[in-house]
């Protein structure tokens, strides 16, 4: 979406420009089919960010998922498998994740590679600040649930939806295989 904002904010910017100034009007003639094509690209940018089921992955938490030793590969799988059922999953690390899984820190860039997710889509928190906040924001600003076995019990008055059933995916590994509590699709 920003791409396409910033398009859009440039176009707009060069239509102002080539009409304001006499100078320019020529300019007019590639400006104005540039701001309209960046509206139609944003407006389809836009549609799709809204079509998208986002899901919020507590990294910190998720990575324990397995047999209670941090590992990045449990965290790849809930991406992986959220991806397979239609969801734009986005994940929320606390600072020290890197040390607890590599003995050193990990920055946004490096656990988005791991993950194979964009990076814009990873968050490690800053150093000595609770995750949780972050990912309860990040659900509420793109509509999503939240996938941790934490239950936010702190946070639920200033975040009455981590009450609402659907709202936590909780999950784990049974015989070695990944199950989350995903809401089941409506059959007809």
């Amino acid at each position: 979406m920003k791409t396409p904002s910033l398009l859009l904010f440039a176009s707009a910017l060069s239509v102002g420009i080539a009409y304001s100034r006499p100078e320019w009007s020529d300019f007019l003639l590639i400006a104005l089919p540039g701001l309209i094509a960046s509206v139609i690209l944003w407006v389809k940018a836009w549609r799709a960010g809204a079509r998208q089921k986002w899901i919020i992955i507590d990294g910190s938490n998720v990575m324990h998922w397995q047999d209670g030793t941090p590992n990045i590969q449990t965290v790849r799988d809930v991406v992986d498998h959220l991806r397979a059922h239609g969801y734009t999953p986005g994940v929320v690390f606390d600072a020290n994740a890197g040390y607890l899984l590599v003995g050193q820190y990990q920055h946004d860039r490096a656990l988005s590679a791991q993950l194979d997710l964009p990076v814009d889509r990873v968050m490690v928190v800053p150093k000595g600040t609770p995750a949780d906040p972050f990912i309860l924001k990040a659900a509420k600003d793109y509509r999503g649930q939240i996938v941790s076995r934490d239950q936010f019990r702190d946070w639920a008055e200033a975040h009455p939806e981590v009450t609402e059933p659907g709202h936590l995916v909780k999950g784990g590994y049974r015989k070695g295989k990944l199950w989350l509590d995903l809401p089941q699709p409506a059959t007809s």
